[in-house]
């Protein structure tokens, strides 16, 4: 599997995901590409998933013909110390959700 962490994710919070390949959206160059885009960008790289805080992502773009996986972080704000408890449930959520599908973590 290999999971992106969006923009909107602490980078350190790639460190918590453990067994995991994670890149970011940073490391990709792909900070400034809208959603859509993003998702076409990372399924042409192979990426499989998508690590994210951002909550209207998957009311905006359709995930299902996307093909990606999108793990939707629900913590108070997106520094670390608040999502970082919940990256034991985030590696759970990236091995069991497949493609085109969206889980929610931490809700």
């Amino acid at each position: 599997m290999n999971v992106l962490l969006d923009e909107c994710v602490p980078l350190r919070f790639g460190n918590a995901l453990t067994n995991v390949a994670v890149s970011t959206a940073r490391a990709q160059g792909w900070t400034s590409l809208r959603n859509g885009e993003l998702l076409a960008q990372m399924r042409a790289a192979g990426f499989t998933t998508l690590v994210t805080v951002e909550r209207n992502l998957t009311f905006q773009q359709h995930i299902a013909a996307s093909g990606i996986a999108v793990i939707v972080v629900h913590a108070v704000t997106n520094r670390l110390p608040d999502p970082l408890p919940l990256a034991p449930q985030v590696v759970a959520a990236i091995a069991e959700t497949p493609a085109g599908a969206i889980a929610r973590v931490g809700v």
